[in-house]
């Protein structure tokens, strides 16, 4: 995977934010893959299509792309709060790709793919409306808040400037997919409780640790009043997908390490 970014088609274009834009688009056309299926390449969308960038010619898996400068963490600016909850709610989501670059070496330092069945609604955050004198006057927009998305769901692709083999990436996506057979409804408990499992940070946890973060899930799932019930319920979900064990008398390990890039 070449890295450094192109610089031989920015002629004319003197903003950053439109260099970047165009740099990094022609770098994931030529250096992207598909990680549902074995596609080696993703062909652009037509400009100005909706949430999506790119599609796997193979498969038809849906990517979009955002790029920043800073590290790959905190908020991401994204489209109309409305159209982002609508397209989780109705499992529509593209997968996410999101690269950092560096400015001064202009290439590539890191590279992210979050799975299009991997974004809660916990992980969105609505922004105030624009005033009254913006051009879209009232329109509200989103935020997508990668630290509310489960470490397991953040793929590292490149890691400060190397590679990942892309056989790993898509083996770490293939061990997410079960999540892609969710009912959609009750999917977003699931990925809520691998977070706070992640969270832990200890490869063995006890229910009660997870119990300890009730009240969090409470204020997400509101329409819910069992939720230690529910805990129960998503930590078997996770045993069945293989992402935890059950060791006995209340106590789980996790299957497998994260790998998430941040900082």
């Amino acid at each position: 995977m070449e890295l450094a970014l192109p610089s031989d088609i920015l002629a004319g274009y003197t903003s950053p934010a439109q260099r970047a834009r165009v740099a990094t688009e022609a770098w994931a056309e030529e250096n992207a893959f598909c990680v549902e299926c074995s596609g080696e390449t993703l062909k652009p969308e037509p400009r100005n299509t909706k949430a999506i960038d790119f599609r796997c010619p193979r498969c038809d898996a849906p990517f979009q792309l955002k790029s920043r400068s800073s590290s790959i963490s905190g908020r991401i600016n994204d489209a109309a709060y409305s159209a982002m909850r609508h397209s989780i709610e109705n499992d529509r989501t593209p997968n996410l790709f999101v690269l950092r670059y560096e400015r001064e070496a202009w290439s590539v330092r890191d590279l992210i793919v979050i799975p299009r069945f991997a974004f809660p609604l916990s992980a969105i955050e609505c922004r105030k409306p624009l005033a009254p004198t913006a051009q879209r006057k009232g329109w509200v927009g989103c935020n997508i808040l990668l630290d509310k998305i489960p470490e397991d769901a953040r793929i590292p692709v490149v890691r400060a400037g190397i590679a990942e083999s892309r056989a790993k990436v898509r083996r770490r996506y293939a061990e997410l997919r079960g999540l892609s057979r969710l009912d959609v409804a009750k999917r977003g408990w699931t990925l809520d409780v691998l977070r706070i499992v992640r969270e832990l940070g200890r490869e063995r946890f006890a229910l009660g640790d997870v119990y300890a973060r009730a009240e969090e899930l409470a204020k997400l799932h509101p329409k819910n009043r069992h939720v230690n019930d529910k805990i129960r319920q998503q930590l078997q979900v996770l045993r069945d997908m293989r992402l935890v064990r059950f060791v006995g008398k209340g106590e789980y390990e996790m299957a497998h390490a994260g790998g998430a890039v941040s900082g």
